[in-house]
Parts: C-alpha cells; structure tokens; sequence
C-alpha cells in the first residue's frame, strides 16, 4: 500500500451537453417531418345524429350546403375520382360523405348516383354526435 503523494481524485462527471443536443435535433427532425392534416375545403355543418362512433376527416368527400363537391383541392367530377383512387389505395371499404345539414335530400340522392355511376357503391354519411 501506498500512502505517500496525494490521494487520487475522483473521475470527473460526463456532461449532458451532447444528450441535450441530440434530443433537441430529434425534436426537430420530427417537428418538421410530421405530416399535418390538410385543412377541410369548406366548412361544413355536420347533421345531428344519436350514435357515438366518430370518423375521421381522412379520405373524405365534402359536399357543401351550395351543392359545391369536394375532395382535398379537387372539385366536382376531378373529386369524385380522386376519391375513388383513394379508396382503392387505402383499402377503405365505404367512402365518407361529410354533407351539410342545409343539403337537400335530393342534391344527396343525387350525388349517391353520380358516386355509384363512377364505381363508389358504400358511402358512409358523417353526422355529428349531440
């Protein structure tokens, strides 16, 4: 055993500079390559409904109290197909219909025709819940 000299110092600690680093460049990787939900087309009001089951604004065609079709940026027939692909890219079995409340009933019957004409034959219609 060694007594002489001066004891031996204690290892120094590791900084968390880098940990900091790396944690805030994650934050920002994943910030920015978030994908962020496209903005609805035109504001609809959703009929009322008793069920609970909600949808998701995903995939869906907007039918505006005008008459005004659309999907995405698309509009009228060029929605109506991008709908379609859509469906068929994403495996959906039924297509969501988000209405208007101020729709007439036939403008929607319509619609369901004009959607079974291009190949669309389950729409689901989405209300809003009380």
């Amino acid at each position: 055993m060694r007594f002489s000299g001066p004891p031996p110092r204690p290892p120094l600690r590791e900084s968390t500079v880098p940990m900091i680093n790396v944690v805030f460049l994650l934050l920002i990787f994943f910030l920015i390559s978030a994908q962020i939900a496209p903005p609805e087309p035109f504001e609809v009001l959703l009929p009322d409904a008793d069920e609970e089951e909600l949808a998701e604004a995903q995939g869906a065609l907007y039918l505006s109290a005008e008459g005004e079709l659309a999907f995405r940026d698309l509009r009228e027939d060029e929605a109506i197909e991008a709908a379609r692909a859509d469906m068929e890219e994403r495996g959906a079995r039924h297509l969501e219909l988000r209405a208007d409340a101020g729709v007439e009933g036939a403008m929607v019957a319509a619609l369901l025709a004009r959607l079974a004409a291009a190949g669309i034959a389950d729409v689901a219609l989405v209300t809003a819940v009380q």
